[in-house]
């Protein structure tokens, strides 16, 4: 005589629930099956024909099933109560799906329960401890009317709901019942079931319940608390969510991960999984392990799916989990620096930075004219093309390609006022960008032109409005990026002592000092262009102070040595 059976709910896969059922019914545990009424009488006709053979599977009454609605408990219900009448030496009814899957032999889940014989397992929580619910509704559940189906009716689901809000409509809750939630797949004992099943008021009880919102994962999970003797507030049935709520589907390559939480019972099995049905569906005769079942040994797993689901790979962007704005885990894939200013002040920065560093520096690859990659490639690691059409369709994203492309080897470039300009807000918000700028250096090419005036002043007047903006951005509360601003007049005081600060944070504490400067532009006469700009009605206020008389050095001091070595 078993002591254990199986109610079985199937609306799909009715192949893959024939297997299950048969399993369990050849070990000797009765089975009453559950077919949603959904499922055309031809495939119900040949399932149940399938299993003909077995003496201990009946077939319920069948209901029309739907997600979040009553329909599933009344049907959990009739199945129950055929299982308790026909077979009165069960003493643990175990509630699963057509797409679960033994992990464990049967004759282990026997014993288990066996040694608890009063025990019930079942999630149960009160709503207060509930942090899973998603989509809200975790307390008005129970307190609104959720007549229409969440899936086929969702326009007046909503309007009800807000309806119900603003009038302040709340249901009373039947006395003696203290709403609790959780995971809909438990194992009751006889006892237990058959109190819930023939209280009193159960007409009653039915009534409210049937206009909670998704009440198979509330009706027995509140009930059991009334009748239990004692309750272990878990499932034995191993089930994984994602961040929308939906149940994860386990396919072959999660074998070992199933084998590994010691559960006796896993959904939801993709129905192709052939290997996970031909290993676990034949599997009695293996070691007895007698293990506690432990989800939580793969809980890391999940976590870390679930992560990389809703976070991605920092710095990634693709087309299946492109995120919405300022959601990305990262904004690009690592740490690159930006030089603005530093190619107009010295004549050979890039090539002197790329002896510094021994890594690749680009040039301005905002520029509008083209991609002005290292070397003046054409074509850069990734595909990346040099066409300014292709890069400014998204900028943004180009830097990003750019680092993603590049990672493992920092990415160092150079940008000014001159560039493509949309991209300054998304690298002053990337926490991954270090951006040094000396101001008013855009006036130094300008100095060196050899322009017509007017030409000059009213390029001089674009420069420095294009500056203020990007310095504007950078100083702005939302910016992440690591920031370093002077002006020309500040930056040419030290220009070794600033250049040698920028260089530590790139490459650590543990630096080498200078032992080569750049080589400066010839600022000879700049004092005076400056005051020309000026008398033409355009004042270079990004400059800074930049004295009169000429660049003033200041004599070496033991506070403020120079790095140079000659």
């Amino acid at each position: 005589m078993s002591t254990l059976g199986f109610v079985l709910l199937c609306h799909t896969a009715l192949d893959r629930a024939a297997q299950v059922a048969r399993h369990w019914a050849e070990r000797d545990c009765p089975i009453v099956i559950h077919v949603d009424r959904r499922v055309i009488r031809s495939r119900f006709e040949a399932f149940r024909k399938e299993l003909v053979d077995l003496p201990n599977v009946r077939f319920s009454r069948r209901t029309r099933c739907e997600w979040g609605t009553w329909s599933l408990v009344a049907a959990s219900q009739t199945a129950s109560e055929m299982l308790l009448r026909d077979f009165p030496g069960v003493r643990h009814v175990y509630l699963a799906s057509g797409s679960c899957l033994p992990l464990r032999p049967v004759d282990e889940l026997r014993a288990y329960l066996a040694a608890r014989p009063m025990t019930d397992f079942i999630e149960s929580v009160t709503i207060r401890d509930v942090d899973w619910t998603v989509g809200g509704l975790n307390d008005e559940r129970f307190k609104l009317r959720f007549p229409f189906s969440w899936k086929r009716h969702r326009f007046l689901f909503d309007r009800y709901v807000e309806l119900q809000r603003a009038v302040g409509f709340k249901r009373r809750v039947p006395d003696g019942i203290v709403p609790h939630l959780g995971s809909q797949w438990w194992c009751l004992t006889r006892q237990t079931l058959t109190a819930i099943l023939q209280d009193p008021r159960r007409a009653q009880i039915e009534r409210y319940f049937k206009l909670v919102w998704i009440p198979d994962e509330s009706y027995y999970q509140t009930l059991v608390r009334n009748y239990s003797r004692s309750i272990e507030s878990r499932s034995l049935t191993l089930s994984k969510f994602d961040f929308q709520g939906k149940p994860h589907v386990f396919y072959d390559d999660h074998l070992h991960l199933l084998r590994r939480s010691d559960c006796f019972v896993a959904r939801k099995i993709w129905p192709k999984a052939n290997r996970l049905y031909k290993t676990f569906l034949t599997d009695d005769g293996s070691a007895t392990r007698m293990a506690e079942p432990a989800p939580g040994k793969i809980d890391r797993v999940f976590s870390k799916a679930l992560e990389r689901r809703t976070r991605g790979r920092p710095g990634l962007y693709m087309h299946s989990r492109y995120p919405n704005r300022d959601w990305e885990n990262g904004k690009t894939a690592a740490p690159y620096s930006v030089f603005h200013g530093f190619n107009d002040l010295f004549d050979d920065f890039e090539s002197w930075l790329a002896r510094r560093l021994g890594t690749t520096v680009h040039g301005n690859i905002f520029d509008p004219n083209k991609v002005r990659f290292a070397g003046d490639s054409a074509i850069f690691v990734g595909c990346l093309s040099s066409s300014p059409m292709l890069r400014d369709y998204n900028p943004e994203r180009f830097l990003t390609n750019l680092i993603w492309n590049t990672r493992g080897d920092r990415q160092v470039f150079m940008f000014g006022p001159r560039d493509h300009q949309r991209v300054g807000a998304f690298m002053a918000g990337d926490a991954n960008a270090q951006i040094s700028v000396v101001t008013g250096a855009w006036a130094v090419r300008l100095f060196r032109s050899n322009r017509d005036f007017a030409d000059i002043r009213q390029e001089a007047a674009v420069m420095q409005r294009r500056e203020v903006d990007f310095v504007n951005t950078l100083r702005h509360v939302q910016a992440r990026a690591d920031i370093r601003i002077w002006t020309l007049a500040e930056f040419v005081e030290e220009p070794m002592e600033h250049l040698q600060g920028i260089l530590d944070a790139m490459e650590g504490a543990n630096a080498l000092r200078l032992t080569e400067a750049p080589r400066m532009a010839d600022l000879t006469g700049f004092a005076a262009f400056l005051q020309a700009l000026k008398n033409q009605g355009m004042n270079p206020l990004t400059v800074g102070d930049f004295p009169q008389e000429g660049l003033v050095h200041r004599p070496p001091s033991d506070r403020n040595r120079p790095y140079l070595v000659t």
